[in-house]
């Protein structure tokens, strides 16, 4: 399998991510990051900058219909499980569009989660049509492969406040299992912005919580390669696989480049 593109501890592979997971070594990679498509693009709207904008993000976000939905969903699932190292974790990150499916799928399947968390968004989007709740939160499962498994998890280093202010407001307590964490800011958008870019916060608070240095993490969905950037910073390895070589060329190698100059 030749890398799409290819650096120090990372490499990123363009393609079908079905595809290209069954050709990655058997219980090899110690930590997943997924961020499947939330199949919502449905001709909605939402808001941005003030203004009412699509939610439409492109063919690859659209629903077939929930059965179909969630044998995708079941498919990649199974794929991560066959990569995915015995004592190693996943997590995945969604709406209540895609959250449940991947939850059953789990289930189903014999993954054990570990936790869900709730990803507050303080400057999440207001609500526009005015007929519900302002949607400001995403829903994040974290899971192993059996209930037998010994996950990573680096709990002293979380609870001590020993990276980032944002993490811990207050030193020598347990983190809870609801973030406030904000959408990604202009510096992380210096190259364009993927539509469901995540912020590098969040990522730097699960990669650090549930892998070491050294580690293998995998993103099937990697977009924008905010979990790549995150796992060279803290000198893990990485590979990302993603469909789309738009966002390869335009924001995912650009972004690595920069770490690796």
């Amino acid at each position: 399998m030749n890398p799409y593109f290819k650096g120090k501890s990372i490499k990123l592979f363009l393609g079908d991510s079905l595809e290209l997971l069954k050709q990655i070594s058997k219980e090899s990679v110690d930590m997943i990051f997924a961020d499947p498509p939330y199949n919502l693009s449905n001709g909605g709207f939402s808001c941005h900058a003030g203004k009412r904008v699509s939610v439409n993000k492109g063919k690859w976000d659209k629903s077939r219909g929930v059965e179909e939905d969630f044998k995708f969903h079941s498919k990649w699932i199974k794929a991560c499980r066959r990569v995915l190292k015995p004592n190693g974790s996943m997590w995945i990150s969604g709406t209540y569009h895609s959250i449940y499916s991947c939850g059953f799928a789990l289930q189903k399947q014999g993954w054990h989660i570990i936790n869900d968390i709730s990803w507050l968004k303080p400057n999440a989007a207001p609500n526009l049509s005015c007929r519900m709740f302002t949607a400001s939160h995403e829903t994040l499962i974290w899971t192993r492969k059996d209930k037998k498994a010994k996950h990573t998890f680096n709990y002293s280093e979380i609870k001590n406040g020993a990276f980032p202010k944002d993490f811990i407001k207050k030193p020598n307590k347990q983190m809870r299992s609801v973030w406030a964490i904000g959408t990604p800011v202009n510096g992380e958008k210096k190259y364009g912005k993927h539509p469901t870019q995540k912020p590098e916060t969040l990522l730097e608070r699960i990669i650090i919580a549930s892998s070491n240095e050294g580690d293998l993490i995998l993103d099937p969905f990697c977009g924008s390669a905010t979990t790549g950037v995150i796992a060279l910073k803290h000198n893990r390895k990485f590979v990302g696989l993603d469909l789309e070589q738009q966002y390869f060329d335009d924001l995912a190698i650009p972004r690595i480049k920069d770490l690796l100059c």
